[in-house]
């Protein structure tokens, strides 16, 4: 293997890995200086010349010329009569070069130099990917399906880096096939054995700021700016953001114009409901804005334990709750208050819609007696266990637990 094998050997990792030049041609002088010092045990007399162009590598030997006799150092001195047979006007003390060739190592020599070679660029290469990415955390990135396992994802950028996405950083409804392009958030870089690890998230709450930055021009360029995001990524979020400006109304510049803007982040969230709501400092109307679509009567704040109480019509009980109790849930993380529902009625004949207690009954078990015309509370009530239980699928101890949740909640009241 000669010079020109080492360094085309060398150009094609600096084609695919974009290694600039400066630090191939320093490499490359690095790995063959060692190769000097081994052979000479000094490298201090030679002169590397890297041609990245070309593909050419010359090494040249300096040596000092001194009286014959005098010689004490070969590898940086030459006698006289040894340098006048090479030009024969040399005079003492003049410098000679002579180009030592590549095959003087020896073969054995030279592959371990390559071998030497390729580790270094893999480290270099491993270096620029940690470098690149560290600094581009919270950033989004595509990346197209590389492979498919059982708790991850590969994926490829463009430059044909590998980057992870983990199953617990996947929207639940996420399907992907190989060769498909996926947009998703750089959460972390994190170095395992030496070799960078890129993480992306598609649930982190960065991926919908950045999905909202693209789509909106006055959160990119500062004039609103998000307090606050919660998610049940897949389900639903609720983005808390406030206006630097008075002539800009925060929600409908990220709403867009009949939901443009907002559309096809929804989509890019698998149908993720995202509730935009105004910021203020007043912690009554945000707690009231963070329980929207739902209307409140009357609340009492207690400050001190961070805790809530909300009154609300009995009509508007559900929607505060949300399906599976989830608008509570995310207004409460949102507003760093724990939010306790009561209902503001004096009419003794007042009804809890059964959607109410989806925290505490499974969807499938609230179905099953709506289909026998039971969408009430008290509409269950009014029949006994046994009529229950012939009327539905469900078994004697499920019919007697959804019986004593129901009575409970109206003797609380």
């Amino acid at each position: 293997m000669n010079s020109i094998e080492l360094v085309e050997s060398f150009s094609e990792f600096k084609e695919f890995k974009s290694i600039d030049r400066p630090t191939m041609m320093r490499v490359l002088e690095e790995v063959f200086r060692t190769l000097l010092r081994k052979k000479y045990g000094s490298d201090e007399s030679f002169d590397i010349i890297v041609n990245t162009d070309k593909g050419d590598l010359q090494i040249f030997q300096k040596r000092v010329i001194v009286a014959d006799g005098e010689l004490e150092d070969p590898i940086s001195q030459i006698e006289l009569s040894d340098a006048l047979k090479i030009e024969d006007d040399f005079e003492i003390g003049e410098e000679v070069f002579n180009e030592i060739s590549i095959d003087s190592f020896g073969r054995r020599s030279v592959l371990a130099a390559r071998q030497t070679l390729i580790s270094r660029i893999l480290d270099l290469e491993k270096d620029e990917i940690y470098k690149k990415y560290k600094d581009r955390v919270g950033e989004i990135v595509n990346g197209e399906v590389y492979q498919i396992w059982k708790r991850e994802i590969l994926l490829l950028d463009d430059e044909g880096n590998e980057l992870v996405i983990p199953k617990s950083e996947m929207i639940p409804s996420d399907f992907f096939k190989k060769g498909e392009s996926v947009r998703c958030v750089i959460k972390k870089v994190e170095l395992r054995n030496n070799t960078p690890v890129i993480i992306l998230s598609r649930t982190d709450n960065a991926f919908l700021a950045k999905l909202l930055e693209l789509e909106v021009p006055e959160i990119f360029d500062g004039l609103i700016t998000i307090k606050n995001i919660v998610r049940q990524p897949g389900e639903r979020a609720k983005v808390a953001v406030e206006s630097y400006d008075d002539r800009v109304d925060p929600v409908g510049a990220c709403v867009g114009m009949k939901g443009s803007r907002i559309h096809g982040i929804v989509r890019e969230l698998k149908n993720e409901n995202i509730d935009i709501i105004n910021y203020t400092n007043n912690t009554q109307l945000f707690i009231q804005r963070a329980l929207s679509p739902a209307k409140i009567t009357n609340m009492e704040l207690d400050n001190e334990n961070k805790r809530v109480s909300v009154f609300l019509k009995p009509d508007q009980v559900s929607l505060a709750i949300g399906k599976g109790g989830l608008n509570i849930k995310l207004a409460s993380r949102l507003t760093g208050y724990e939010i306790d529902v009561f209902r503001d009625t004096d009419d003794e004949e007042y009804d809890i819609d059964l959607e109410e207690f989806s925290d505490e009954i499974d969807s499938w078990m609230i179905n099953e007696l709506k289909k026998i015309g039971c969408d009430t509370a008290k509409s269950v009530l009014a029949l006994n266990a046994a009529e229950l239980v012939r009327r539905t699928d469900l078994e004697d101890e499920t019919i007697n637990e959804i019986l004593r949740i129901l009575r409970e909640e109206f003797e609380e009241e």
